[in-house]
Formats: C-alpha cells, structure tokens, sequence
C-alpha cells in the first residue's frame, strides 16, 4: 500500500509576517482556499493510498488534527518529534510506523508546504515512480526547470529507464546564476523538489548501511513510543540523541539505488513571497493580490491584505504584505533576505517573531482586541465539543460576553449555560473553565482586568490537553 507521510516541521520565516513558528505557512491557505497542508493531503487522492501518515511537532500537534478533520481525513498516524532533526529521522520514525503493519509499505514523502498546480501531471508521475520503487529503487522527484533559477538545488540525471525516468547520477548544490544557466540549456539536470518515493523497507535498510547510528536511535523513539490520544510520542531522550540531517545527505547522495522522475506540474516551494507572485494569478500589470487591494499604476508585484485595507500607486516590484499586528515592505529581488528581519525580532525578543495577534490553542483560538496597563479585551473562539482547561488567576479578574453560540460556564461549584448576549464575571482566584457543548463555534468576548495579565498567570487543575502550563 502506498502511504503519503507528510512532513510537516518548517517554520517558513521568509514568509514573516504571515508565517511564524507558533502558526507557519503549511497550516495557513496562501494559495487557494484551503491550507497548504490541506492541499498536500488531498493531491493524493487520486492515488490508491493509505491513510495518510504527518510528522510534525509537539507545538502543532493539535492544528494538525484539527486541519485533518475540517478536510474529513483520518490519519494513519501522527508523529510528534521531540525535536528537529532534519528530514532523514523524520522520515525513519514515518516508516518504522509504516513498516510494523504493513512490511511492504511504500512511502511518498511529501513536504507539507509546497504548491502544485497540475495534480493530475503530479499523480501521473506518482504512478510511474511506482513500479521503480516497488523494486527497491529510491525514488526521487526531479521538476522540470523553466527559469535558471539559483535558489533551489539540482539533479543531474544519468541514463534514462523509462519515460521520465532516469538514473540518478548526483544532487548538486544551489548554483550561481550562471552555473544555473548551464544547467538549464544542458537538459540534463532538474530541480530538486524535496519529494520521494521509496519502499519503508529500503529506506531503513540504505539508512543502516549509511547511517547506522541515525537508524539506531531511531528505533529506539520508536521501541519506546507511547500513544496519546491520536498521537504516536517517539521516546524523547532517545530521539534527541539522534543524529541531524537530511534525505539527501544521508542517504539519496550515498546509496546507488537513487532513480529520478521527471516532473512538470507548477511546482513551486513557497520559498519566498516572489514564489507565490511566481504561482499566482496576476492582473494586465503583472500585480498578484490577495485580500482587500487597490491598485493604482503598479506594476509585477505582490500585495497580500490580512485585517485591512492596503493602497499603493506608482510602485514596481515590490512586496506588500500586512497582518494584524506588522506590515512588510520589500524589493521582490530582496525577498529571500526577509529571514534576516526574523532574526533581528527574535533578539529583541519581540513576540511577532514567533506570535500572530490571534493564537491558536488545542481548544480553538483567542485573538487580543484591546490591551492595557491594567485590562485587556480578548475575543475567544472555542471548536465545538471543546473547552479549556480548569484554572484559575492570581492576578486578573475576567468577564465573558457570549456573542454567537452556548457557553457551559463552571465557577468554583456552580455549572451553568450562557446563551447569545448573556455574560458572566469570574472574579480573581475563582476555578473556572469554559466549554462549547454545542455544533456550532462559541465565540465570547473576554475583559480582563487586574495588575497583570500575562498568559503565564494561569494555574491549571484540570486539561483534557495533557497540558500543565
């Protein structure tokens, strides 16, 4: 059986400010209507599969999940990482889990942040990988270049096997613009896509012979692997002990079982924002939009609107990208350099490196409207059949107003209902908690008053989450 395991840890920091560590680009849709990772489970579907395998981390464990079941898709497993450790443990971890159900299991190994545009070119290419894999060869997906482009890396094929496929000579590193160049009028190398298709048995066996100490701690996470809930939890001492380092590093550049597929179908890497001007659909001036924009005499650039209005006249190749809480403005030739921004946030300590205004959480989300020295107003959104944990504050009083859907509503030892324009006060020091009983989502706007409100001034009794901060 074919099993799509779906690699979903990158933070994606040069699409700051859209994408942050707490919430990335995979989990959000800046390409369609449904998220990246949405995307990549359902380009699938035209293959015989399996129920699908994710591999991500503790953080976004419950995103993942919830993303999964707004698509109505059951995962065979999902992976958390105790740590990064690049993308060959990732992958061992996927298919120890694969294996132990089905020996015979083939892996298509999918980054959970790229765009593809033709599906059906994508799920011929599959197809043809196929046969190759089930033969023991290792299966990588090469796309057919149409730019001399210097910001990914390169395949060099060998003899070909077949329609579209090839030998796999050597993985070359991101060339300079002229080196490019010659790779591109050569016809003999593609880019590489970061995509792969290989039988679980043959990757663990070429990960033995070239990385024995990878594989080995590897099998440890996994021997002592523990279920939570819908989670599989590698043993943590065991997995950060484990080597770091990608596929190709490890075992794509070293076995001689290599094989490549040919591919044309709109791939692109979401690398950058002049990737998605690159995949977007663009007025007669070349402007790709997206939100509420107006334009006026500007020409080949990117305009991203997330809260509110955005205007611009008289500009060429430029970036515009806004968010709740920071706005970006740069050369589209300068887009690559935006992880140095990060960077820079990051040693200020300054939350919009890691935080967006609305912070999603196993329950739902809560998003800050108003903030103070001594109140703050939130607006909380709770996922039908959920609810928070039971807690209580030290230093904050809170008063709920629902606006749309029932709250069940627990106050020390009372338990009651709210309805729509109904409110509560919670005073300091009170074990609380609120639920969603109902199927639609319970929205309430929350008013916090009290000499601190920081998110750490929580003490929880009770979490359905297994959280204890």
């Amino acid at each position: 059986m074919l099993v799509p395991v779906l690699l979903s840890g990158g933070v994606g920091s040069r699409l700051w400010p859209v994408s942050r560590e707490a919430h990335p680009k995979q989990f959000q849709p800046l390409a369609g209507e449904l998220s990246m990772l949405q995307e990549t489970l359902q380009r699938t579907a035209g293959l015989d599969e399996a129920a699908p395998v994710v591999v991500c981390n503790e953080e976004h464990r419950f995103m993942v999940a919830e993303q999964l079941r707004q698509v109505g898709i059951n995962a065979g497993a999902l992976i958390l990482e105790p740590a990064g450790r690049n993308t060959a443990p990732a992958v061992a971890l996927a298919a120890l889990q694969a294996i132990a159900s089905d020996p015979e299991a083939l892996l298509l190994v999918l980054p959970a942040d790229h765009v593809i545009q033709d599906t059906a070119a994508f799920v011929a290419a599959v197809s043809k990988a196929v046969a190759l894999a089930k033969e023991g060869r290792l299966m990588t997906f090469g796309v057919v270049p149409t730019h001399p482009e210097t910001g990914y890396g390169y395949i060099k094929c060998g003899s070909g096997m077949g329609e579209d496929l090839y030998d796999l000579e050597r993985f070359v590193e991101k060339p300079d613009s002229a080196t490019a160049s010659a790779y591109l009028e050569s016809g003999n190398y593609l880019w590489n896509s970061g995509m792969f298709l290989f039988s679980a048995a043959a990757y663990l066996e070429e990960l033995s012979r070239h990385a024995p100490e990878m594989l080995a701690a590897c099998e440890l996470a996994m021997a002592s692997a523990r279920q939570d809930m819908d989670f599989v939890r590698p043993d943590a001492e065991a997995f950060i002990a484990c080597p770091a380092d990608s596929i190709d590093y490890a075992v794509m550049e070293k076995t001689r079982l290599g094989a490549v597929v040919s591919l044309d179908c709109g791939w692109s890497d979401v690398g950058a924002w002049s990737a998605l001007w690159d995949v977007a659909e663009r007025d007669d001036g070349g402007n790709a939009c997206r939100g509420d924009v107006i334009l006026d005499n500007c020409q080949d650039s990117y305009f991203f609107s997330d809260s509110r209005l955005v205007a611009a006249t008289g500009v060429a190749d430029v970036v515009v990208v806004e968010t709740a809480d920071a706005v970006l403005v740069a050369s589209k030739d300068k887009v690559q350099d935006v992880k140095r921004i990060v960077n820079a946030l990051k040693e200020q300590q300054r939350p919009e490196a890691s935080l967006h205004r609305r912070v999603y959480r196993p329950w739902g989300s809560y998003e800050s409207l108003v903030s103070s020295d001594r109140f703050q107003v939130k607006r909380i959104v709770v996922n039908p059949g959920q609810r928070l944990s039971l807690q209580m504050h030290h230093h904050r009083a809170e008063h709920w107003i629902v606006v749309q859907g029932t709250a069940e509503v627990t106050c020390d030892d009372r338990t009651f209902m709210l309805g729509e324009d109904e409110s509560t006060y919670i005073p300091l020091g009170t074990r609380h908690r609120l639920a969603n009983p109902g199927k639609i989502h319970l929205e309430v706007i929350e008013v916090q008053s009290g000499t601190y409100l920081g998110e750490d001034d929580i003490v929880r009794f009770d979490d359905q989450y297994g959280r204890d901060s």
